[in-house]
Order: C-alpha cells, then sequence, then structure tokens
C-alpha cells in the first residue's frame, strides 16, 4: 500500500514538472517577447550622444556593468523573487495590486459595493483581529482620508496610462530596431528612404491582424522567441570567445564607479539608454494569470536571463576591439556578416512577437479600466471561445496604429524612441514598486520597516534611471508624458462623473410603494413580455423607470431590475455571478438581479446573457416558493437580510444547480425542532444556490423538519409555483425589451469652472464620441427602448 501511494505521488510530482516546463516553454512567447529584444537598441541608445568610448574600455565595461546589475537587481530580484507573490488569485499588473489594497481597506472608490461581495470564493479575504501595531496605522491613515483614496487611484490611472504608452511605443522601436538592420547592406541614401516604409509596412500588417485574435498565430510565437534566445546567446559566446574573454571582469560593479567617476553628467544622462535592458519586465507580472508563477520564474532564471547576459557581454566583447565603430553601433555590426541575413529575418520575427505581446496587454489593461469605470465605453471583442481574456478593441487598435506609425515617422531614429520609451518603462516600474509596499503592509501584514526598505532600495533604483530619462525631455521623453496627462484626465473626468451620476440616482431613487401602487386605477397597464431595466442601483427603484413609467403609462408584466457591477477581483465564477431577488410580493412579478464581473471578465453576448438569466430566475422562484412555503425562514438582522421585511433586503446567489424538489439548505442560525447542525467553511461545500451573507470563518447550515407539517406539500403551493414559472415561460415567448437611461449630465448652479468644465464638456464630450452603453450591454436595437435622463451634479 505504502508502494502505491509513493508511486502514485512520484507520477503526480512528474506531471507537475511537466506542465510547469510547457508552461515556462509557451510563457516565452507571450510574457519574454519584449525583453528578449531589448539588445537590438540598448547600446545603441546609450551611446548616441552622452559619452564617449577611450581606448581604455572604461565606458563599454561601465555600461555592461550596469546593464548587467540592473538585469538582476530589477527583473530578477525585484520581480521574480518578490512581485510576482503579491499575486490576486494568480493574477498580476498594476489593477491586481489595487485590488488587494482595496480588499484590505477601505479605499476603494467603487461606488455600489456591497457585504455580501465578500462572500466570493475569489474575494480570499480573512477577517481576522488585527494587531494593533503600525501596520493598523497605516491602514487607518489610509482609510479615513478620502484624499488617499483618490490619490492611490490617479497613482493606478498614472501607471495604466504608461502601460498604454508602452503599448504605442514598444511596436515602433522594437521593429525599427530590427529592420535598421538593413542599413549595413545598403547605402546611406538607400537605407534612409526604404527603411521607414518597410517599418511602417509591418506595422500597418501587425495591427492589422490583430482582430483575429492572438490564438490564431500563438503557436509560433514560443519558438521564435525560443530560436532568438538561443541565437544571441550563440553570438555572445562566440564574441566572447573570438575578440575579448577578459570581458567578464566587467561584471563587478567596481567599473560602474569608474563609469560614473569618469562621465560624470554625461553617464548619468547615458542611463536612459541603458534601463531599455529591462524593457518587458513588468510583462512577467501583468501575465502572471496566463501562465503559473513557478513557469515564469523558471523561464527568467533559466533561459532568458543568461542568454540577455551572454548577449550583452558578447557585444561589449565586440565594441571592446572596434573602438571606430562606437558612435555607428548596431547590434548587427557584432553579428558575422556569414549569419548576418537569418539573424535579421529572426530578429525581425521576434520583434512583431514582442510588440504582439504589448499590444494585447494594452487591450487587456484598457478592458479593466473600463469596467472600473476609469475609462470611457468602448467595444470589447473575445476573439477566442476558448481562451479566456483574449481580447480586441477595434478602437483602441486603429488609434494605436496611427500614433504608433508617426512615431515611427515623426523620431525617425532609436534614440528618441529609447528615451520615450524608457521613462514609460521606469514610470510603471515605479507606480508597481509603491503599490508592492502597501501590498507587503495591508495584504502581507508584514512591519512597514520592510516595505520601507524595499520602496527604498527598488526605488532608488529606479529614481535613478527616471530622472535621467526625464532630464531628455526635448528629446524624446515628452511624449509619454504628454500622452499620460491626457489620459489620466480623461480617465479621472470619466470615472469623477460616473460617481457623481451614482450619487444622483442614489438620492432620486423612488421608493418600493411607489412602484407597487402602480396600477390599472392610476391608468397604468401591464403589456406581455419581460422589460429588463438597467440601472447601476443595487436596492431601490432607478429614477429612470420613475421616468419611463412617467411618459409611457405602462411597463411589463414581468419586471427584471438588472444591476451590472465591478467587484474588485480578477474573476467572478458562473455560479456565484448572479444575485437575484424579489422587488415586492411574489404576486407583482418584478425582481432584482446583481450581475458581477471582475476586473477581467469578458461580457456576455446578450442572446447568452438573456438565456441565462431567465433561468436563474426560474431557480430562484423554485427556491424562494420552497423556502417562503417550508420550515426555515429567518435572516441574520445584523447582516442587512431581514426575515419578514421587504424582499428587497433578500438575495439569493443562484448557481448552475436547479432545485426542483425538497427543502432548501439555509446558511442561517434558526431555533427549530428537530434540527441537525453541521458545519462547512465554504459555500460550494453543500449546494450552489445558498443565502448570502457576510463572511464568517465557521458557516452553520441546518436541516430543519416541522413535526407539524403535513406529508403532502400541499396542492395549492404547487399550483402558485407553477402559475409563476408559466408566466415567466409567457413573457420570454412574448418577447424581451431592454430599458436603459439615456443620461445628459451638467453642473449644478454654484459649481467651480474647473467641475463646470469637466463635466459640461470635458464628459458630455467624451459621452457623445464613446460607445453607447447598449453597445457595451451588446442590446439588440430592436429590443431598446432608451429613456432620457438629464442629471445635475
Amino acid at each position: 500500500m505504502g508502494l502505491d501511494y509513493e508511486k502514485c505521488w512520484g507520477t503526480s510530482k512528474r506531471d507537475s514538472w511537466k506542465t510547469t516546463l510547457l508552461l515556462a516553454y509557451q510563457s516565452l512567447g507571450v510574457v519574454y517577447g519584449d525583453l528578449s529584444i531589448s539588445p537590438l537598441y540598448v547600446y545603441k541608445s546609450t551611446f548616441a550622444e552622452d559619452i564617449h568610448h577611450s581606448e581604455t574600455n572604461e565606458e563599454i565595461f561601465g555600461v555592461l556593468s550596469f546593464v548587467f546589475w540592473t538585469l538582476t537587481l530589477v527583473p530578477l530580484f525585484k520581480y521574480v523573487f518578490i512581485v510576482l507573490r503579491a499575486d490576486d488569485n494568480g493574477e498580476g499588473g498594476t489593477f491586481a495590486l489595487y485590488s488587494l489594497i482595496c480588499r484590505h481597506a477601505k479605499v476603494s472608490l467603487l461606488p455600489n459595493r456591497q457585504v455580501a461581495d465578500e462572500a466570493l470564493s475569489t474575494y480570499k479575504f480573512e477577517r481576522h483581529p488585527e494587531p494593533k501595531n503600525n501596520s493598523s496605522r497605516v491602514k487607518l491613515v489610509l482609510e479615513k482620508h478620502k484624499s488617499l483614496h483618490t490619490a492611490l487611484l490617479i497613482l493606478v490611472l498614472l501607471g495604466t496610462c504608461m502601460v498604454i504608452g508602452d503599448g504605442l511605443l514598444t511596436p515602433a522601436i522594437s521593429v525599427f530596431s530590427a529592420v535598421s538592420g538593413l542599413e549595413l547592406s545598403m547605402s546611406k541614401d538607400q537605407h534612409q528612404y526604404a527603411v521607414i516604409p518597410i517599418t511602417c509596412f509591418i506595422l500597418v500588417c501587425l495591427f492589422a491582424l490583430q482582430h483575429f485574435g492572438t490564438h490564431r498565430v500563438g503557436f509560433c510565437f514560443a519558438p521564435v522567441v525560443l530560436t532568438w534566445l538561443i541565437c544571441i546567446s550563440a553570438l555572445g559566446l562566440y564574441n566572447i570567445i573570438h575578440w575579448n574573454p577578459q570581458v567578464y571582469q566587467a561584471l563587478s560593479p567596481y567599473y560602474m564607479l569608474k563609469f560614473l567617476k569618469k562621465t560624470r553628467k554625461g553617464g548619468w544622462m547615458s542611463l536612459g539608454g541603458i534601463l531599455l535592458c529591462i524593457t518587458g519586465s513588468e510583462a512577467m507580472f501583468a501575465d502572471l494569470g496566463h501562465f503559473s508563477y513557478a513557469a515564469i520564474q523558471m523561464a527568467f532564471t533559466f533561459l532568458v536571463y543568461p542568454a540577455l547576459i551572454l548577449a550583452y557581454m558578447g557585444q561589449a566583447a565586440y565594441l571592446s576591439k572596434h573602438h571606430h565603430t562606437i558612435h555607428d553601433i548596431d547590434f548587427y555590426i557584432s553579428v558575422p556578416e556569414s549569419v548576418r541575413w537569418p539573424v535579421l529575418v529572426i530578429a525581425i520575427l521576434a520583434s512583431v512577437v514582442g510588440s504582439q505581446a504589448i499590444i494585447s496587454g494594452t487591450f487587456s489593461i484598457i478592458n479593466q479600466s473600463q469596467s472600473l469605470g476609469c475609462f470611457p465605453r468602448v467595444k470589447v471583442v473575445h476573439t477566442s471561445d476558448k481562451i479566456h481574456g483574449q481580447i480586441y478593441i477595434p478602437e483602441i487598435n486603429w488609434m494605436l496604429m496611427i500614433l504608433c506609425i508617426a512615431v515611427t515617422i515623426g523620431f525617425r531614429d532609436t534614440k528618441h524612441m529609447g528615451n520615450a520609451s524608457g521613462l514609460a518603462v521606469m514610470a510603471v516600474m515605479l507606480v508597481t514598486t509603491c503599490l508592492t509596499s502597501l501590498v507587503i503592509i495591508l495584504c502581507w501584514q508584514k512591519p512597514p520597516i520592510l516595505a520601507f526598505i524595499f520602496l527604498l532600495f527598488f526605488g532608488s533604483i529606479e529614481l535613478l534611471y527616471f530622472s535621467a530619462s526625464l532630464v531628455k525631455f526635448l528629446e524624446g521623453a515628452w511624449l509619454p508624458i504628454l500622452l499620460a496627462l491626457f489620459l489620466v484626465t480623461i480617465m479621472f473626468v470619466w470615472h469623477y462623473a460616473t460617481i457623481k451620476k451614482y450619487e444622483y440616482d442614489l438620492q432620486n431613487k423612488v421608493s418600493l410603494e411607489w412602484l407597487l401602487a402602480l396600477g390599472p386605477s392610476l391608468g397604468i397597464a401591464r403589456v406581455p413580455g419581460i422589460g429588463i431595466v438597467f440601472t447601476d442601483l443595487t436596492s431601490g427603484i432607478p429614477a429612470n423607470f420613475s421616468r419611463f413609467v412617467t411618459n409611457l403609462p405602462a411597463f411589463h408584466r414581468l419586471l427584471v431590475f438588472v444591476c451590472i457591477k465591478s467587484v474588485p477581483v480578477p474573476f467572478v465564477p458562473p455560479d456565484e455571478r448572479y444575485l437575484v431577488g424579489r422587488v415586492g410580493p411574489a404576486a407583482h412579478r418584478s425582481y432584482r438581479c446583481i450581475v458581477r464581473y471582475g476586473y477581467r471578465d469578458v461580457h456576455q453576448d446578450v442572446d447568452s446573457f438573456e438565456s441565462e438569466l431567465i433561468n436563474r430566475l426560474a431557480d430562484f422562484i423554485r427556491y424562494d416558493w420552497y423556502k417562503e412555503h417550508g420550515i426555515i425562514d429567518i435572516c441574520n438582522e445584523d447582516d442587512g437580510y431581514r426575515s419578514g421585511a421587504s424582499s428587497e433586503c433578500r438575495l439569493a446567489v443562484i448557481g448552475r444547480v436547479a432545485i426542483y424538489g425538497g427543502p432548501p439548505f439555509e446558511t442561517e442560525e434558526t431555533v427549530q425542532p428537530a434540527s441537525l447542525s453541521v458545519g462547512f467553511s465554504t459555500v460550494d461545500s453543500v449546494t450552489d444556490i445558498i443565502e448570502m451573507e457576510p463572511l464568517d470563518v465557521e458557516r452553520r447550515v441546518r436541516f430543519a423538519i416541522d413535526t407539524n407539517s403535513e406529508a403532502d406539500p400541499g396542492s395549492e403551493m404547487d399550483a402558485q409555483l407553477s402559475e409563476e414559472l408559466r408566466d415567466l415561460h409567457v413573457a420570454q415567448q412574448a418577447g424581451t425589451a431592454f430599458i436603459l437611461g439615456h443620461s445628459h449630465v451638467k453642473a449644478k448652479q454654484g459649481s467651480s469652472l474647473l467641475k463646470r468644465f469637466a463635466i459640461n464638456f470635458g464628459y458630455n464630450f467624451l459621452r457623445r464620441n464613446c460607445r453607447g452603453p447598449d453597445v457595451v450591454l451588446k442590446v439588440p436595437p430592436a429590443s431598446l427602448l432608451e429613456v432620457g435622463m438629464v442629471y445635475v451634479v
């Protein structure tokens, strides 16, 4: 028996290693494309103008030493060993860090937060008494000051905008650097008129193919990057052995000090080119959800890192013996002429792969921003039915293409593109360092001194590089700054107006009594079909519905108030997505449905959403009837779900498992005769259909039997249940109408000039020129009813 166990354990371990190796191989094409092509332009950008080479090789060895230690400290130590551990349910990136912080401290500016959201299995937040130490004091300070919430959001938006800027600059500099290898086989005039058009042609093809999705050509990404890494490793070894075997001495940090002592201000300014060796490091964290921590760690530590070090050492060895070429540095100069053309082809393919990865990442982060109400509405197309998260955004794609071509034609050289790209990269890394410091305190509950050491050590390195990029403001670094300011303004104005609209809806919502009073006596008719009213409110009747009834004195026989909301988790399991409850008594046939999505979830098409909603309503009707006519009917008043009160207070998570008979299981404490108590730790261990309550470490479930009840459940209850289900089916057959608010927002009188400009001009301009809510929700025009609303905020 013991031998069988050991055999099974050994087989499982081998399978785990095989999976990790496979994921590590696949990560090469998605994660490391951008990072692996940096040898194409690092030395060329570094030696552009700021420093001059001498016979002593102190400059080239100093640059190599900086490259080695930058690659070692930032991607290897910071990202691989620390930041990758700050994942959110396996997801990484700026929003993952922000999501973690929001779950452990009340700093989120998302308006419609509910206690029930904490019961999501992906929430992963355990409530426990916190020690009264410096960590809790940091948390209290963050929660107390609303200005810090806004500052944190602006920091996250700034990081997001710099990622978008990187998505604009990386394809331009990557493809341009790869194609520039043609200059060695052309005259200067031919090179001038050939490289730019070829680069633009490749960029147009790259962006034109985006709508097919990464999965169509993704199978060839990993082999291309693997071939490229082997290629630059082999070239590096060849150059080291052939030109200068003593180049390894430059790995000593002593050469960094000599370099700065000799070059002074020029050496400091050249750091703006050196930092390009770590472009793409953020992708290790941002793409964590597609792979695993072990796979990304293994691929970088054992393949990517050694290959890059060999490539940079090889180029330095060649340049140390060829001083006359130092101002015409190009990666291809160090490539033997006999293999130059194959290397050029592989380099162009690798640059396309690296560009593809950052473009896909840009789509993903814009989708996350939109889901959190921080970006104007855009059309998101899910390009793969099998691979989750592969999306395409048409408007962003074509805007990126136009700007990317404009950058290529406008800058025309690696130096200016490198200055722009370097500043964007370092800004993103600084944001990640700041957010990770908060995660160390709030989520990992480590002493603040550790977070301060982390922030001071890595922040000082990144600030040094950032300052070197910033000083080149007029030489290209102005572009990401201008782009970031423009995008942050748009995103913050959109988010601010969205919050104000929600507050207006909250203050002007209509009471349940008003809805129940509507009837024939007031001249209100109910027409066949289902009316789905979209609202941001999680309770109450929205003002847009009251305006609809006022102008058109009729509404549908079956009414569903739907709130599509985002929660601070990457994904919401389908079985936990729908919160369903009644609005008023059962005879009114009105319901509320809260549909919860994570910031990485892709919304359903309207057809699948409609059919799914009907199925969940049917399951809820069965559940509610068994519950109301059964024995157990208790809600914990402290939790906000009250028994015997308005049914607006009670919502249930409706999963895929339908209830067709038998008493329901309740996650509530009751005092009933002949009951049996059973403890369980997760909601999935008993049933997929549960009554929501705030998070408890230990839950109780009771199976109650009323000794006074009849054996027969009662034909009256069965008839009423069948009638409600039949009404649902008839209403579905009659058709569904989607009722949406068509809003116009204006600042109230007495508002400041800045607020009036932001709301009256900024937000309304964005609203008129972005996608409407019907497009984002994928509502068919034939079924759409829009209600005009004026918001005075």
